[in-house]
């Protein structure tokens, strides 16, 4: 057997970036940009004003209050107006365009429209509500880096940078190929004694969270001839996962298969918990990740394992450690030689600090604990016995973007 985090290094190496294509601007969420973005305007263009009122010059404030003459009017989007000169103002409205010779607006609030004159009755300091050219970003900047993860305000601020295409990488295809006789599809007639299958769905939708398309083969019998069809029909998959048959003396039959076709093992059982038995390879191009056949452990292993295959795939920049620091709700015994992931909940105590609770039963065919757990507790191997409130390391389920 190999560590968790040896069997992770041995993973990412052997996987690249796929190569990049370009979608339209308002197509880039949650898509991974394969180069620097580069604004091709600069926001705002001129000097504009954040507020409704007047354009002046400080240096008329000196006395207050203080009549102006209204030179003209500055809207959001219009031309620029002239230079305004000594005892003079210009109305202008949030965005609209500070005329040359105005270093400050006076708020409307703060102003009596008098006919053709207003009358400042409070001081305003030269540069208030004035946003200068620029301010936000300037053409030539590069203001989103390749390997970033486009989220929606990302992808507003390309849209407001003025590009319209984006190179982003393309989208991992993963397929998905559950085997055993005793699987039934949701909802399929069965035997009392057959199972029915969730963790083809369960890893379509982590694929889907995690930015892959899945394809999903459906469920293959325990007959080597089911076995190479659906193998056979995940060629020009980037990655393909199988789930089930990875148990001593079931595995043979998938690893067979597999290696009639032409994959190399790169290794199989991992010092994990749940997890143990693992396999990964290459068939080709296409990378092979055996799953074990148990829900909890098939998704554990795919947080663990397949969502960084998948990250380095987009082309995402790297996560050195996904773990963050807790502190335990309960007593933990003693760990063996095994890498222990125990799903547990999670909260704030008194003091703000988080607090992972581990479930009581940790079987790896509950499926429901993992539904409601928060996060998982990783425990080192041959981690000693620790108290409740002793610090921990874990791993988040996180619903979102990524995460199961």
């Amino acid at each position: 057997m190999i560590s968790v985090e040896a069997a992770r290094r041995r993973i990412l190496y052997t996987i690249s970036p796929l190569p990049a294509e370009q979608v339209a601007v308002g197509e880039g969420l949650g898509r991974v940009l394969a180069e620097d973005l580069v604004s091709r305007v600069t926001q705002p263009p001129v000097a504009v004003s954040a507020m409704d009122g007047y354009a002046v010059r400080q240096a008329d404030l000196a006395t207050l209050p203080a009549r102006l003459r209204v030179a003209g009017a500055a809207s959001a989007g219009g031309a620029v107006p002239a230079r305004i000169g000594a005892g003079e103002a210009v109305r202008i409205f949030t965005g609209g365009p500070v005329p040359e010779g105005a270093d400050t607006i006076v708020i409307q609030e703060n102003a009596a429209r008098e006919g053709g004159e207003v009358l400042v009755r409070e001081p305003a300091p030269a540069g208030r509500y004035i946003r200068p050219a620029g301010l936000d970003f300037r053409a030539g900047e590069a203001r989103l880096k390749a390997g970033r993860l486009l989220t929606s305000r990302d992808v507003g601020l390309a849209a407001a940078m003025d590009r319209p295409w984006l190179k982003v990488h393309r989208r991992p295809r993963i397929a998905i190929l559950s085997t055993g006789d005793e699987l039934a599809m949701p909802g399929e007639p069965r035997r009392p004694t057959d199972i029915v299958s969730s963790n083809g769905i369960a890893l379509a939708a982590f694929c889907r969270a995690s930015g892959a398309l899945p394809i999903d083969l459906g469920i293959a019998r325990d007959d080597r001839a089911a076995l190479d069809g659906l193998i056979r029909a995940a060629e020009g998959a980037d990655i393909l996962v199988t789930s089930g048959g990875a148990s001593v003396g079931e595995h043979d039959l998938v690893q067979a298969a597999l290696t009639a076709r032409g994959m190399a093992l790169e290794f199989w059982k991992i010092a994990m918990r749940p997890g143990k038995p693992l396999m990964f390879g290459k068939l080709g191009s296409t990378a092979v990740l055996g799953l074990p056949g148990n829900p909890v452990s098939s998704l554990v292993c795919a947080t663990i394992f397949l969502r960084p295959a998948i990250g380095r795939l987009l082309g995402m920049a790297e996560v050195p450690d996904p773990t963050e620091p807790a502190r335990l709700g309960t007593d933990l015994e003693a760990n063996d030689s095994r890498e222990d992931y125990l799903r547990a909940r999670l909260e704030r105590d008194g003091g703000g600090d988080w607090v992972a609770t581990p479930f009581n039963k940790q079987d790896s065919s509950m499926l429901s604990f993992l539904s409601e757990a928060d996060c998982l507790v990783v425990r080192p191997p041959l981690a000693p016995a620790a108290a409740k409130g002793a610090p921990v390391r874990i791993l988040r389920l996180a619903g979102g973007s990524v995460g199961i």
